[in-house]
């Protein structure tokens, strides 16, 4: 029998809470929106961890030019060149909107923003708010912009399960509340939902980050790009928690020292720019040493000495670890940090399915090519955010005619909670292993088979025992990593070549030849999503 669900419609739906869906929303204003996060309350996402701040050409030599030439650098030749000068064009006139607007980032005695230095940029651009705490002070503000504005409905613990496709466009999203199933009916939908760290074992991102937005866009067929790039942060603390505690690359801006197992700085002799060369870099050359059992440590005294009230953050995240970086060096590894990849859009954050937009995360606007900048991810999600709703609210859709309404899925109840919690840790740690910061051909493709054998027992516990949101919730995200791990593994196999976070020991070399990879679900299935179809179990 067929679910029983409520409909609601929507002008736009917004799908994320992070600095990309707040900042869309806000913009939309006043036309009337509906913002989904699976989240209790505002914000959610990775934004609200952000410690590291938003990089922005707006100190004195400094030039939207340099910032991008720096952008393109880091890309390792696959950044569109046009997009990041328009990311560090527009975003530094949207940094110092915020700034005449009062939000609260640090600032000197004359009132002028104090700027950072962080790898690979060229000068010190970083604005920062709360020292360390960038990310939950900026996303904080805009919450309270959020909730203060009265064309903004807010649905929080909603998660998204599927986006409905009919007539060629994306009409609504198919979630689930706590009352039960809900279809949002709209012809405009945006995501914003993020990244797909919580695919992995091991990573920054917090719970939420579980690859929704990737593979609700790759369920509803649109087209991707990038997807084999994650990049791994350097500098995640070496303790035993879920997610691995971030220490912001900033430390390393202000002064701190990687060590080897003897205490001796290494990185001079991996790279000119030593502890601020580029993040792939950086990390593999940490990876290396704890892949071999050789503990790495980053002494953290003279940047805490250069800043003394600069990183409250990280001093509270050793500090709930039993650490004391202002004693002793601390240990740290690699962890999956951020996904260059996702759902291809244009300059306004169109994707290739009409009535469907995405920013943030879980965008590829071509900004971040192969190997993100430090800090350039906030500003996406500013600009891009931007951008989205302006397109949104000055695009005039025809009328959808009459249309099949979708079906709630069978899903994996409570009856198999323990089984599927066993193939959601065994989906992160064989992403991990096979498609890691380090990969190559038979890693890579014994991921692949045991990614798909796991995606068949998922499939298996469907429809057994009730689904309430926890249930709902809790197989919707091991679906999504699933999907997700799978796009990523299957991406990193048609890369043969080294480029950026890219990195396979069985083709350690760039190929110039080498283009981006664009691709469907299709090229990976063979098959549409389930969504993707006019079947209905009811005609509207």
């Amino acid at each position: 029998m067929p679910t029983a669900y409520t409909v609601r419609d929507s002008e736009v739906v917004v799908i994320g809470s992070g600095m990309a869906g707040l900042t869309a929303a806000l913009h939309l204003a006043p036309r009337a929106v509906t913002l989904l996060t699976k989240t209790p309350d505002l914000p959610g996402g990775s934004s609200n961890h952000a410690q590291g701040g938003i990089a922005a050409a707006i100190g004195p030599g400094d030039g939207p030019e340099a910032h991008a030439a720096d952008t393109v650098a880091a890309g390792a030749g696959f950044v569109d060149a046009n997009r990041a000068l328009l990311l560090t064009r527009e975003g530094a006139e949207r940094v110092r909107a915020l700034l005449l607007a009062g939000l609260p980032f640090d600032r000197a005695a004359d009132g002028a923003p104090l700027l950072g230095r962080e790898a690979a940029h060229g000068a010190a651009r970083i604005v920062h708010a709360g020292g360390d705490a960038t990310g939950a002070t900026i996303v904080a503000a805009l919450a309270g912009r959020v909730r203060a504005t009265p064309s903004i409905r807010v649905e929080s613990d909603a998660f998204a399960v599927d986006l409905a496709v009919r007539h060629g466009r994306v009409c609504g999203v198919l979630a689930c509340h706590a009352e039960g199933w809900v279809f949002h009916r709209a012809p405009r939908v945006v995501l914003a939902t993020g990244g797909v760290g919580g695919a992995y074992a091991r990573t920054t991102n917090p719970p939420e980050a579980t690859g929704d937005g990737l593979a609700l866009a790759a369920r509803a067929g649109a087209l991707l790009a990038d997807v084999e790039f994650v990049q791994f942060h350097p500098t995640a603390l070496a303790v035993d928690a879920d997610p691995a505690p971030l220490l912001t690359e900033a430390l390393r801006g202000a002064g701190a020292l990687l060590l080897d197992r003897r205490g001796v700085r290494f990185m001079a002799a991996e790279h000119p720019l030593a502890e601020l060369a580029p993040r792939d870099v950086v990390a593999r050359a940490i990876g290396a040493r704890v892949a071999a059992g050789e503990p790495v440590r980053l002494d953290m005294r003279p940047a805490l000495a250069a800043k003394p009230d600069g990183f409250p953050t990280v001093l509270a995240l050793c500090a709930a670890h039993g650490l004391a970086p202002w004693r002793e060096p601390v240990p740290v590894a690699p962890a999956a940090h951020y996904h260059m990849g996702g759902v291809v859009t244009d300059p306004a954050g169109r994707t290739s399915l009409d009535g469907l937009w995405a920013c943030g995360e879980v965008a590829c606007t071509g900004v971040h090519g192969a190997n993100r900048l430090a800090s350039n991810s906030l500003l996406e999600a500013l600009v891009f955010g931007a951008r989205v709703a302006r397109d949104v609210a000055g695009r005039d859709l025809p009328p959808l005619p009459p249309f099949a309404l979708p079906e709630a899925p069978a899903v994996a109840g409570e009856v198999g909670a323990g089984l599927l919690d066993a193939i959601t840790d065994e989906s992160r740690r064989t992403l991990y292993q096979g498609a890691g910061l380090v990969r190559d051909g038979v890693g890579l493709w014994t991921a692949r088979r045991k990614l798909d054998r796991l995606a068949v027992a998922l499939d298996a516990l469907c429809g057994y025992g009730p689904a309430d949101l926890a249930a709902v919730r809790r197989w919707g995200e091991a679906r999504n990593r699933l999907l997700a791990g799978r796009l990523i593994v299957h991406a990193a196999l048609a890369r043969s070549e080294s480029r950026g976070a890219h990195f396979r020991t069985d083709f350690p070399q760039e190929d110039p030849a080498a283009q981006r990879h664009r691709f469907t679900l299709t090229d990976l299935t063979g098959a549409a999503g389930p969504l993707s179809g006019d079947a209905a179990c009811s005609i509207l």
